[in-house]
């Protein structure tokens, strides 16, 4: 029997399980929102939360624990100075967690995310996934705005297109 065992397995082995939420944790940080399963996010937040916490603190020692926990390496390939600027300012989590958002939460003493389901009456299948009906939410911080989406822009008709006429070859 399970008494008293609470972690969410979501049917996968301990590292597996262990490297989907460092996965999710780091898109997370660099993408500032992401949608998964609802089970996934759940599991998530408490991994996530905790990355903030140590990341209020700053120290030496919370950046390794967090590296660490994240399973981040540095950049693979050698770069120039300023390739080297724009990974860390792009691609490094764990300098974006504890340069740019934990600093953001300074203040807060937890509940950095939300869950928000997704869902409706729109069709069938709405806020569900259509291979296996499973609940969808998004997982974001409790201070991001989702950005406006940018107007189309006006394609040009084809009608205004001159027809060339069809030569035939014989």
């Amino acid at each position: 029997m399970r008494h008293l065992k609470r972690t969410a397995k979501l049917g996968r082995t301990f590292e597996h399980r262990n490297a989907m939420l460092a996965n999710m944790v780091c898109s997370l940080i660099k993408h500032k929102r992401i949608t998964t399963t609802l089970a996934k996010a759940k599991a998530a937040r408490p991994v996530v939360e905790k990355m903030v916490t140590l990341g209020k603190q700053g120290t030496i020692h919370a950046r390794r624990l967090a590296t660490a926990r994240l399973h981040v390496q540095g950049p693979t390939a050698q770069f120039t100075k300023d390739q080297r600027k724009k990974w860390r300012e792009q691609e490094d989590v764990v300098h974006i967690l504890f340069d740019e958002i934990a600093p953001a939460f300074k203040e807060r003493n937890g509940g950095y995310t939300r869950i928000v389901k997704l869902g409706g009456t729109q069709g069938r299948w709405a806020g569900q996934r259509q291979g296996d009906a499973a609940q969808r939410a998004i997982l974001e911080w409790v201070d991001f705005v989702a950005p406006a989406p940018a107007p189309a822009e006006a394609a040009p008709s084809e009608e205004a297109k001159p027809d060339e006429p069809k030569s035939e070859s014989k």
